[in-house]
């Protein structure tokens, strides 16, 4: 599939679907025990990214690939960096708006659209947390590459592992229910990946990071640095 098609799914699934949903997830509601591991993986993929990153990022420009309700943002936020928060569900975007406390809204600036657009400008870091988990590894590389050239700094991301247990769990559909059910996940070996990006103009390190594995939530962090 290719990455506008895939693009497209993941945009009907988040501000269409499941809204409510991850509203719900993120937020400090009552949930399932499955949704509720998926809370716990999420808080602990969150704080790891967060310690890659320096204390006082005042004065530097932080896109949150991928920003959903903007917990990422908001903790970019707090450690004083402008950040530029992009998702592709415009309702999304809202509930994080919505969410931000007053005190850091200025130094949020909030975008529905592709988080890869060229017209975002240069940063000085990305996070990209479980939002490049649907694309396959042609498109997956051209989005790194991209990035790469407009990010003074690291690049830190999120794949879906290349694991027995998690293809299983895909394999038999029961990460969530039938009617809400995410695009399907596309799993990435870190040396399969390191070994694409090197036919690319990149230059930069891939390093893979700590997987979280909590319940229903299994992730695995790469970083790309100059």
């Amino acid at each position: 599939m290719t990455y506008d098609r895939t693009l497209s799914r993941v945009e009907t699934y988040f501000d269409k679907t499941a809204t409510r949903t991850w509203e719900r997830l993120t937020s400090d509601a009552p949930v399932s025990r499955i949704r509720g591991s998926v809370r716990v993986g999420r808080d602990r993929m969150r704080a790891q990214i967060l310690s890659r990153l320096p204390a006082d990022l005042t004065g530097l420009r932080v896109l949150d690939a991928g920003c959903g309700t903007g917990q990422m943002t908001e903790a970019l936020a707090l450690r004083g960096a402008d950040v530029l928060a992009v998702d592709i569900s415009p309702s999304l975007v809202d509930v994080a708006r919505a969410r931000l406390p007053r005190h850091l809204q200025r130094r949020v600036s909030f975008h529905a659209g592709d988080m890869l657009e060229a017209g975002l400008g240069t940063v000085d870091h990305v996070v990209a947390m479980d939002s490049l988990i649907y694309y396959a590894q042609p498109d997956l590389t051209r989005a790194l590459a991209g990035l790469a050239d407009r990010t003074r700094g690291k690049i830190i991301f999120t794949v879906a592992p290349r694991t027995p247990l998690l293809m299983a769990m895909w394999q038999v559909g029961k990460l969530f229910p039938r009617a809400d059910r995410s695009p399907t996940m596309v799993p990435h070996a870190p040396g399969a990946l390191a070994h694409a990006l090197r036919s690319t103009p990149v230059e930069a390190r891939l390093v893979a990071l700590d997987r979280i594995n909590s319940g229903f939530y299994i992730s695995q962090a790469m970083e790309l640095a100059r």
